[in-house]
């Protein structure tokens, strides 16, 4: 007759003593099942270790190489923007040669034809139009320039009386401690100083502006712009029209700001250019500060 369980059969060393212990076949099953089911939880343990591990790599791998791309993107960005002020000074040049010169030549013959011509110059072309530069009469050009050109479209004055604090260029941002270019200048002054337009133009912008604070943009037509930060209060609207001098606002120290002074722009074709050299030839009295170690 078949049995239902094992018997298992234990000796002693010393007295030979028999001792049997029956072992029921449920319990062997049971035991070889939670053995299974055990082995099972380990392989999934493990495997799920294993997944974990990779992905994590993965995500190392990846943030290795967002970093990069990152890094890649910074660099492309300040070669962009130092390609924007080099192409802004040489339009500013330009515009101030032509100016000099009276050059306002203008394509000939319909408008179809104006819009097909080329953007950039041949050589021939080039050659031809520094021979005109050459020959034309300088003396009597500026006379007839400067009878009729408007000095005060042109940024040519101090927006606020105070000291120079910071120049033009790449410094320290005083807030992050990194690397960071510096699009404009400083001008230190108690705050409520009163802040005026350095050219006449049209105010484009008229409130806040992320780390400039309170901001005023005014438009002077020609591609050039003038920005005024950190102000205390505006008093101008957008779409005013404002003469060089008028009060536009006043100091403070509003938005990324470490003391009360004048964050102040000056744009060419929206590329930041430095101002200083519009301040160096304002016909106002200059800060008390000696700049003569301030980049131009």
């Amino acid at each position: 007759m078949k049995q239902d369980y094992f018997i298992v059969e234990l000796a002693h060393s010393l007295n030979g003593r028999l001792r049997r212990i029956h072992i029921s076949h449920r319990v062997i099953y049971s035991s070889l099942g939670v053995l299974g089911l055990v082995l099972l939880i380990l392989c999934g343990v493990a495997g799920s270790y294993a997944r974990m591990a990779w992905k994590v790599s993965n995500y190392n791998s990846l943030q290795q190489e967002a970093q990069l791309l990152r890094d890649r993107y910074e660099n492309l960005q300040v070669k962009v923007k130092q390609t924007n002020e080099q192409l802004a000074s040489l339009q500013l040049l330009a515009e101030e040669v032509s100016t000099a010169y009276g050059v306002r030549r203008q394509l000939a013959g319909s408008a179809d034809l104006v819009a097909e011509a080329p953007l950039v110059p041949t050589m021939h072309e080039t050659l031809e139009e520094f021979s005109y530069l050459r020959t034309t009469n300088l003396a009597r050009r500026q006379r007839n320039i400067f009878s009729d050109l408007n000095v005060n479209v042109l940024p040519g004055a101090w927006p606020v009386t105070g000291r120079l604090e910071g120049g033009y260029g790449r410094r320290n941002d005083p807030f992050s401690g990194e690397g960071a270019m510096h699009t404009g200048v400083d001008i230190s002054a108690p705050r409520g100083t009163p802040v005026r337009a350095t050219a006449d133009g049209v105010v484009i912008h008229a409130s806040w502006n992320g780390g400039y604070g309170k901001c005023v943009i005014i438009d002077h037509g020609h591609g050039y712009q003038t920005w005024y930060g950190h102000l205390s209060r505006m008093d101008v609207i957008e779409g005013q029209e404002i003469r060089q001098g008028e009060v536009l606002g006043a100091v403070g120290t509003t938005g990324h700001s470490t003391g009360p002074h004048l964050h102040y722009e000056v744009r060419v074709g929206s590329a930041p250019v430095n101002p200083y050299r519009f301040l160096a030839r304002a016909v106002t009295t200059a800060p008390s500060r000696d700049t003569a170690g301030l980049p131009f």
